[in-house]
């Protein structure tokens, strides 16, 4: 049985970052630190602008 998880190996020890979501403005964590030269969606916003 394969017990690899999704995503990017897993996120338990991902450091998270503090921002505010550039659609809605609700505070949201991601894992990445903004450089505030581009939006940072929330979880929710973040589907909305989802590019395919």
């Amino acid at each position: 049985m394969d017990n690899r998880q999704g995503g990017f190996g897993g996120n338990q020890d991902r450091e998270m970052h503090k921002a505010v979501c550039g659609d809605c403005g609700k505070e949201c964590e991601v894992p990445f630190k903004p450089s505030g030269d581009r939006p940072v969606y929330c979880k929710e916003c973040f589907g909305k602008h989802k590019k395919f």
